[in-house]
């Protein structure tokens, strides 16, 4: 825990230090090109300040191509000014192109700054889509459920007609060896095929 302590406060002054010196290499440009007073501060904060707002909307995941070309054109501002005040710009006679570049940052920090706040970020079609559809809820069916037709009541049978019946299958099944089936006890007895299968039924 202690060495991870000690890692993180040393990226923290790391970082403290970088952006110090990169802070007083934009106030000192903006001061050669004619930026005088509270004005050469501002510079420096509105070019971290883009930086920024980039890099976040980087992080966030969307409109990454715009995030992307603000945090490129903040980051040249910054380097820029580390290398013209290196040695190799002549803070004493600052030329005419810089003074413009200097002249016209609040503009182009102020659209970038504009845009990166208040693009909207984009959803996924499809995801938009689903949102749109309600949600369709079955309708009722208007026809009634079919239901099984109601088995007919027993038909009554004399229990004269059972003992007649019991006869005959006793006959049959002597005569030919096998139990008599309904068709031929509702032929031998003459009867409806509704009354044969109910006395076959008490058989």
């Amino acid at each position: 825990m202690r060495a991870r302590l000690v890692r993180v406060d040393a990226v923290l002054v790391q970082a403290l230090i970088a952006a110090a010196l990169s802070f007083a290499h934009l106030h000192d440009v903006a001061m050669a090109a004619g930026q005088d007073g509270w004005k050469a501060w501002a510079y420096p904060i509105s070019v971290d300040l883009l930086l920024v707002a980039a890099w976040r909307r980087l992080r966030s995941g969307t409109t990454k191509a715009a995030a992307w070309c603000w945090f490129v054109i903040a980051l040249t501002a910054s380097l820029g000014a580390n290398v013209a005040t290196a040695g190799l710009l002549d803070l004493g006679n600052v030329p005419a192109w810089l003074r413009i570049l200097v002249a016209g940052w609040p503009a182009i920090a102020f659209l970038g700054g504009t845009l990166l706040a208040h693009s909207a970020p984009q959803k996924d079609a499809s995801t938009e889509d689903q949102e749109d559809e309600p949600e369709t809820m079955p309708e009722p069916s208007d026809q009634p459920a079919i239901e099984a037709p109601p088995e007919p009541p027993p038909v009554p049978v004399p229990s004269a007609l059972v003992d007649h019946a019991r006869k005959v299958a006793a006959e049959h099944h002597a005569r030919t060896g096998t139990a008599i089936d309904t068709p031929t006890l509702r032929a031998r007895l003459g009867v409806p095929a509704p009354m044969a299968e109910a006395i076959a039924a008490h058989l």
